[in-house]
This record gives structure tokens, sequence and C-alpha cells, in this order.
């Protein structure tokens, strides 16, 4: 059986998709008081290969650890644009060191708008400067 070394054709993706979150971001002064449900979905570009090849949480991102993390972070941060938190969000996941690129989309399903919708969202992308 061969084995694909690190580094060479290994790159995955890791996705957490529907992570809910209380917060208190928003523009309006109600919304920084009351808060409400965020939810946020994450794209993690890793190489995969050492952790495919050895079955060792240690080779990869522990997206049970990051989870935990994120809703950490969108529960104890303020920011009155999503734009803002995602950006906050994505360097998060970029302190792992796995990570080459992460895609964050935070969605506000209860946005304070004047019309029906199911939610609004913001979605950004952010390169590993390593």
């Amino acid at each position: 059986m061969e084995t694909v070394a690190a580094g060479e054709g290994g790159t995955g993706r890791i996705e957490i998709r529907g992570l809910r979150a209380f917060g208190h971001h928003g523009v309006l002064a109600s919304e920084q008081a009351r808060g409400q449900d965020f939810v946020v979905d994450v794209w993690l570009d890793v190489d995969l290969a050492a952790a495919a090849a050895s079955d060792d949480l240690g080779e990869t991102v522990d997206y049970g650890a990051l989870a935990t993390d994120l809703a950490e972070a969108v529960a104890a941060t303020r920011f009155d644009l999503i734009e803002a938190l995602a950006g906050h969000l994505a360097e998060r996941c970029l302190a792992e060191s796995r990570v080459e690129r992460v895609r964050v989309r935070v969605a506000k399903p209860d946005a304070p708008v004047r019309v029906a919708l199911d939610e609004v969202a913001v979605e950004l992308e952010r390169a590993s400067r390593r």
C-alpha cells in the first residue's frame, strides 16, 4: 500500500456546518442588549494526507475543539457587523497551523429587517500567511 506524504496532494476539506451560537452582534442597541442566535459554517482547506495515512488526530484539525472555540468566540465578542464577526472567526480558524485556507459564513436568522426573509448572511475567505 502506497502512502502519500503530507504536502503531496493530500489537501482536503473539513467542514463544520450549522454551528449555532448566541451572541450580541448588531448595529442596533436592541440587538446588542437582547442578543440573538447566529449560524456559522466553516470550510477548512487542510492537508489531510498524514491523518488519512496514520488515523491520528494529532495529524489534523480537531474540529470538535475548533467548533467549541468558534461558539465561545461568538458569545464572548461583540461586533456591529457580521462581516467583522466572520473575519474574527476566520482568523481563529487560521490560528490552527494546519489550516491553509478558510471560508466562513455567518448567518443571522433573526435580522431586524422590515421584510420577510429566511436569513441575512455574509461569507468570506482567507488564506494562511505562512
